[in-house]
C-alpha cells in the first residue's frame, strides 16, 4: 500500500472519529436539554395543581365567588401540560356547566361600561346560575382538592 493509500485512511479515519465525537456531544447536549424540559413541566404541573388546590378550598370556604372560581379552574385546566388529559368536563360538571353559562359575559373594561341596570341583571343572573348549580360545584370542589391527573 502506497503512503498516499495509507495517509487518505488516516484522514478519512479522523474524520470519521470527529464526526462521532461531535455526534456523541449533540446527544449528550439534547439529552440535557430534554431533561431540563422534563424537570420544568414537572414544575409547571406542580404550580398549577397547587393552584387548582387553592383557588378550590378558596370556594369550598366562600371566599371566592363561585363564577370566578370556574372560570380560573377551567382555564387551568386548559393549560396543564399533560398527556391524555382526563375528561374534566365529565368529572366536574357542575364547574364546567357553570363556565359555560358565564364565560360570554363581560368583565373587566366590557363590564365597566354597561350601564347600572345592565350590570344588575347579569349579576342577578349569574347569582342565579350560581344558585342552581351550587351544591354540584361544591362536590366538584371537594374533588378537585384531592386532584389527581
Amino acid at each position: 500500500m502506497s503512503s498516499i493509500a495509507i495517509t487518505l485512511i488516516v484522514v478519512a479515519l479522523l474524520i470519521v472519529a470527529s464526526l462521532a465525537f461531535y455526534a456523541g456531544k449533540l446527544l449528550f447536549m439534547l439529552n440535557k436539554q430534554n431533561k431540563k424540559m422534563a424537570q420544568t413541566k414537572k414544575q409547571r404541573v406542580e404550580r398549577l395543581l397547587e393552584s387548582i388546590y387553592t383557588i378550590s378550598l378558596a370556594m369550598e370556604q366562600q371566599q371566592c365567588n363561585l363564577s370566578e372560581g370556574s372560570i380560573r379552574l377551567y382555564h387551568l385546566h386548559e393549560s396543564l401540560p399533560i398527556d391524555d388529559k382526563p375528561d374534566f368536563q365529565g368529572r366536574y360538571p357542575g364547574l364546567y356547566a357553570l363556565y359555560a353559562k358565564v364565560s360570554d359575559l363581560p368583565t373587566h373594561e366590557a363590564r365597566d361600561k354597561l350601564s347600572t341596570l345592565e350590570r344588575r341583571n347579569q349579576d342577578d343572573m349569574r347569582e342565579a346560575i350560581e344558585s342552581e348549580l351550587e351544591s354540584q360545584i361544591l362536590k366538584d370542589v371537594a374533588k378537585l382538592k384531592a386532584f389527581i391527573p
